[in-house]
């Protein structure tokens, strides 16, 4: 196990409303970690791409790619543990080929995006820990629908449902380096502090082993 002051880079992923910034925010104040939320609020693509994803996925996926990118230099070089909201890889591996697959980018986009993927990523080092939020759907719609962001408005369940199962593919291969999964089903850590504790508890012993 790495000593504390070797941690630089945890990150969680999930899908649209699996509860990721929430999670990052408590658990960066838990641990004094510095937190990196998704674009939401600045993002010029975002609500456009709602609207219309079709014009606007390539334009959107390259902004991400890019971002994330930049926020992997940057906790690499930093001196701060980092927990970041969302990876570099859920964009290649998830989002961008699902867009693809849809009808939604075309193929000549789909390929120039995922070379420079390919090559942003031979370039970064893997989070020191993935934790990755696993949600049925009628969890993911509950989330959405309680933060209320009227871009989100349009999303269709089949597009949750896509994006769910590449989720589990992703997951299912994915070795780049250490992985918890926390299944949100029946779990709010958010409210109830005996199921944030649990999730502490499975963090440290990830990080730390058992012997902190």
């Amino acid at each position: 196990m790495k000593e504390k002051s070797e941690i630089k880079h945890i990150a969680i992923a999930g899908n649209i409303g699996a509860g990721k910034t929430t999670l990052c925010s408590l658990l960066g104040k838990h641990y004094n970690w510095e937190t990196h939320f998704e674009d939401t609020t600045t993002n010029p693509y975002l609500s456009d791409f709602y609207n219309d994803m079709q014009r606007w996925s390539f334009n959107l996926q390259i902004y991400f790619l890019n971002s994330r990118y930049r926020q992997i230099l940057n906790i690499r070089k930093g001196k701060k543990t980092v927990i970041q909201d969302r990876t570099i890889y859920e964009d290649a591996f998830i989002f961008a080929p699902n867009l693809h697959d849809m009808g939604l980018m075309a193929q000549r986009d789909f390929n120039n995006y995922f070379d420079l993927f390919k090559t942003m990523s031979s370039q970064v080092e893997a989070p020191d820990l993935l934790i990755y939020l696993r949600s049925d759907i009628s969890t993911l719609v509950s989330h959405i629908q309680n933060r209320g962001r009227e871009y989100e408005g349009n999303m269709s369940l089949d597009y949750l449902k896509r994006l769910n199962s590449r989720y589990e593919e992703w997951i299912n291969s994915y070795e780049e380096g250490p992985l918890l999964i926390i299944d949100t089903k029946n779990v709010d850590f958010q409210n109830n502090p005996e199921d944030f504790g649990s999730i502490i508890q499975k963090v440290d012993t990830e990080l730390f082993g058992l012997f902190k």
